[in-house]
């Protein structure tokens, strides 16, 4: 179960201002409760979600949200704009939400973005080792381990074979699944 926890919460994060975040209707569905309970913490308890812990977006940024997700159809229409957490402010809310589905949530968003950070050092460290050396080897094969592990399970399960390649400036990450006709990797 944990593992499909974490895969729930990397599905949920979305980048807005050059920051991972998770709106609050997916947050409410995450811990499982109505998005005005996520709110009502937030109205609640604002010394605990300072400038940058949680923000509203504009009409603008849900206007790309609605256009570019299907699960923020429903915002199209609403008359309040949503509220995206950062990691800060996903940290804060779980001191409020106390239910033990709350604590596996939690536990769930802080490995994903664990692995996130980790996969930033990596990017960053990577450029500065010499070529084919043992710390690059390592590095690149890290790399791929975070990556396999923060995109693996949202590829498709069918009975072919899935590529993709992703080229960062000096790291390539090339990675293939096969399936069965089970669903099971090969």
């Amino acid at each position: 179960m944990e593992n499909d926890l974490i895969l729930r919460v990397e599905e949920k994060m979305i980048t807005l201002r050059n920051q991972q975040v998770i709106l609050d209707c997916d947050v409410a569905e995450l811990y499982g409760v109505e998005t005005k309970e996520i709110n009502q913490a937030v109205r609640n308890n604002p010394k605990k979600f300072p400038e940058g812990y949680i923000w509203t977006l504009d009409e603008q940024e849900r206007g790309e949200l609605v256009k570019n997700f299907d699960r923020f159809e429903k915002q199209k229409h609403s008359s309040v704009l949503p509220r995206a957490f950062t990691e800060r402010g996903l940290y804060m809310l779980a001191t409020i939400l106390k239910s033990s589905k709350a604590v596996d949530t939690t536990i769930a968003i802080v490995e994903v973005y664990a692995k996130l950070r980790e996969l930033s050092r990596v990017m960053v460290e990577l450029p500065q080792q010499e070529e084919g050396t043992v710390i690059q080897k390592e590095l690149l094969h890290r790399g791929g381990q975070l990556i396999e592990d923060l995109v693996t399970d949202v590829l498709p399960k069918q009975s072919t074979e899935t590529s993709f390649e992703l080229n960062l400036a000096m790291f390539k990450f090339r990675h293939s699944v096969r399936r069965g006709k089970d669903g099971g990797k090969d």
